[in-house]
């Protein structure tokens, strides 16, 4: 079957920095709508639910708990990316599609797994984080319906990473919208019509996530090419299925660790002031706004891992450097104008999910102060860590952010922060934790591109030795 390769979608030709941006525009809109919805769950949680202030703070508690579970089999979606990445920039389109046939399935069984866990294990897993009271009791329904919708998460996700490393972010977009307006829908009807608080949020978020799945499925079985999904086909290619838990594992258990330190600074805010409602309410606002600002950055990380894939593909090593210096350039951009932007107007923000509480936005605004001001630093941590995945090495990113990123939180959490227990102090280890991890991901890529471009030299040189042998008898 052909595959027309236009100038305008291939990464491994002309000029970089157009492209990426138009790759990435699409991912940022994708991003900033999936932190819109989040961001109604809980408006509409803290707005109208008949405890808001507790509904606020149950989404908000649950939200590093349900990343700690789900993250390590997530993870193995980043594995199936980077697969697509490369076959498809070294034109190996069957490969592509053995890819697609083996992700589906992973992640729906994966889907399953998570779901069941988390369903029967969230009050245990809530009250280990230290969540209690009205808190807990708004928390655990709205976790298990969360649970509900994690297997077409999963399926969604998988597939929309692969449509992605393949080049395509308009699509996921689009079923992302569709899901989205029906999410704010079924919020507003579960909360304020059916007076369910918390709960109704998840069944809202698991509904809406169902259909998300459904659209993104449709849409590959419709497809042609490499990327069309045929259920005769689905299976588990050995080769296909190790090659993305080569890659995936690494990266799941980075986002594990990653949210097992955010789960520990989690629990350290549910004990300021005796585990005030208006101490996580704050922090759950203020977290939500600097999702907004992680997520336009994070897509430029996916720019920099489908870039530096398809042209590790295509053995095009000379094209890295200038992908890295583009992406860094767009990420500081965004970065450093949103983190400008969210303390600027942190009050006016934060009133938006804790109307008239003058207590849980004047912690947010704690909170954005520091964390909120220094997170551009936060999207060139994850730039070089999509660059070392995309070189097709998932285990030192992982190694340097567990690291780097993630030991340094939690000894911070149990020295400087057991010292000086304050907010300001806890919030403190955000930012020297991305510089001290964005330095080391950038120096191994610089390494680890040097090693793979030597290494390709020498097997040309064995090449070209074992032709001319052939030729000479």
């Amino acid at each position: 079957m052909a595959h027309s390769i236009t100038q305008k979608t291939d990464m491994t030709e002309g000029p970089l920095l157009g492209k990426i941006i138009r790759y990435s525009i699409p991912l940022i809109a994708t991003g900033m709508l999936q932190l819109l919805y989040n961001a109604a769950d809980t408006i509409v949680a803290g707005r109208y639910a008949p405890n808001g202030e507790a509904a606020l703070g149950a989404v908000g508690s649950c939200g590093a708990l349900i990343n700690l579970i789900v993250n390590l089999f997530m993870g193995l979606s980043v594995g199936a990316g980077v697969c697509v990445a490369h076959d498809y920039g070294a034109r190996k389109f069957d490969d592509v599609r053995r890819t697609v046939h083996t992700a589906v399935p992973t992640a729906a069984i994966l889907g399953v797994i998570v779901s069941v866990f988390g369903f029967f294990m969230s009050e245990t897993l809530l009250k280990w984080t230290g969540v209690q009271g009205n808190i807990l009791q708004e928390a655990v329904p709205y976790m298990k319906a969360y649970m509900l919708g994690m297997p077409a998460s999963m399926v969604y996700n998988y597939c929309a990473t692969m449509l992605r490393s393949k080049g395509d972010t308009k699509h996921p977009l689009i079923f992302l919208s569709i899901s989205g307006i029906a999410n704010i829908l079924l919020n507003l009807l579960m909360v304020i019509v059916f007076k369910m608080g918390a709960v109704g949020v998840g069944i809202a978020t698991a509904v809406s996530t169902w259909l998300s799945m459904f659209l993104i499925i449709g849409f590959m079985l419709r497809s042609k090419g490499s990327m069309k999904l045929e259920f005769k086909l689905m299976r588990f290619h050995k080769d296909k299925f190790f090659a993305m838990l080569r890659f995936g594992i690494p990266a799941g258990l980075q986002g594990c660790v990653f949210s097992l330190s955010n789960v520990l600074i989690q629990s350290s805010i549910n004990m300021l002031d005796a585990g005030c409602d208006f101490v996580v309410a704050g922090n759950a606002a203020a977290a939500n706004i600097d999702g907004f600002i992680y997520i336009a950055m994070n897509s430029i990380y996916h720019a920099a891992l489908t870039f530096v894939g398809q042209n590790v593909g295509a053995k095009k090593y000379h094209r890295i450097g200038r992908i890295m210096g583009a992406c860094a350039a767009t990420v500081g951009v965004i970065g450093i104008t949103m983190s400008a932007a969210a303390v600027i107007f942190g009050r006016p923000l934060l009133s938006l999910y804790a109307p008239g509480n003058e207590n849980a936005i004047a912690f947010g605004m704690i909170r954005m102060s520091i964390v909120s001001a220094t997170y551009f630093l936060c999207g060139f941590m994850e730039l070089g860590c999509g660059v070392m995945r995309g070189l097709g090495n998932s285990l030192v990113p992982m190694i340097v952010s567990v690291v780097g990123s993630c030991a340094f939180r939690i000894v911070w959490i149990y020295t400087v922060f057991a010292a000086f227990p304050t907010a300001q102090v806890l919030y403190l280890s955000y930012p020297f934790s991305w510089l001290l991890t964005a330095v080391a991901h950038f120096i191994c890529s610089a390494i680890y591109l040097r090693i793979i471009k030597k290494r390709d030299a020498l097997l040309n040189v064995e090449q070209d030795g074992a032709k001319q042998a052939v030729a000479a008898e």
